[in-house]
Order: structure tokens, then C-alpha cells, then sequence
């Protein structure tokens, strides 16, 4: 499948995905060969098959990217109302989740317009104290940029999605 083709359609269905669960799951390979998952709520996408997230709280995934700088970003709908829609009518109405593949660049410093839509995203939670003391200090991202992808699929609920 086209990346560029389905590119509107996948950033909804992170948006739907982030929405539901709050993160996305980001999967990478140690230098020994061994898996690991971090849960990041900081990713965001851009319109260019690129992507960005704020580098903080991702110890393995950090050190993991030093020596293979490959990355599968998942995201799926969790809400509850969506799957049981969807189970009623044995239909997905829109693609329950997506992997995206790519390679994820140096740190570097947040530009202006970054830091911002972090501050626009944690601004409802900006109250409460967990929020202060886990979204308070993110200054540095890490460039994702996107090879190809690959929906999650159960495909008798969902022929009629991803048509290339």
C-alpha cells in the first residue's frame, strides 16, 4: 500500500487512535535483538508522511534508536463505543488501528511551534498535579520519518477499508 495514497486517512486514524488511548505505541530492537514497547502520548504528525515526538521519559527507546534507528509506531481506537459499534454491526466503519514503519532522527531542541502544540494538547490536564509533574518540561524532539505502513486488520470486518 501507498503511504502517500492513504497518508490523510492514517494521521486520522492516530488522531482517533491518540484520542482513545492517550499514547501511541512505539516499538524498537536493542543492540542484543530484543523488542521493546514505549507508550508515547507526545507523537504528532505532519502532512508529509513525517512525524515528531518530545523526547521525554523514553530511556530505551533512546538508547535502542542509537543503534538501530528503526521504529514501528502502532495506534489503535481502544474506545469502547467504537468497538461495540462496530461488533453490532460487524462492520468497521473507519480502520481500527495502523503501523506506521520509519527511522527516527537525532535529538534536537523543540522549535517555538512544537513546544506549542504540546502546550495545546496537555492544556485541559494543565490543572491537575499529575499533569504537572509528567507534561512540565519538554524541550526536545526526535524527527520520525515514515516508509510505509501497515493497517491492523480483521479482514471480514473490513474489506471495504484501505481500497487501493
Amino acid at each position: 500500500m501507498e503511504l502517500l495514497k492513504h497518508w490523510k486517512e492514517i494521521v486520522s486514524v492516530v488522531l482517533a487512535g491518540q484520542k482513545s488511548s492517550i499514547h501511541c505505541s512505539v516499538a524498537s530492537v536493542d543492540s542484543n535483538g530484543l523488542p521493546n514497547v514505549t507508550p508515547i502520548g507526545t507523537v504528532f504528525l505532519r502532512d508529509n508522511a513525517t512525524g515528531y515526538y518530545f523526547d521525554t521519559f523514553t530511556s530505551q527507546l533512546a538508547k535502542n534508536i542509537e543503534t538501530n534507528p528503526n521504529i514501528c509506531l502502532m495506534a489503535v481506537n481502544t474506545k469502547s463505543s467504537y468497538w461495540f459499534k462496530s461488533l453490532l454491526k460487524g462492520r468497521f466503519a473507519t480502520p481500527p488501528g495502523v503501523r506506521l514503519y520509519g527511522t527516527v532522527g537525532e535529538l534536537r531542541e523543540a522549535t517555538a511551534a512544537e513546544k506549542q502544540t504540546i502546550e495545546i494538547r496537555i492544556k485541559p490536564t494543565r490543572w491537575m498535579k499529575g499533569s504537572q509533574l509528567i507534561w512540565s518540561d519538554f524541550t526536545h524532539v526526535r524527527d520520525i520519518q515514515f516508509t510505509h505502513f501497515r493497517p491492523v486488520q480483521y479482514p471480514r470486518m473490513m474489506a471495504h477499508l484501505w481500497n487501493d
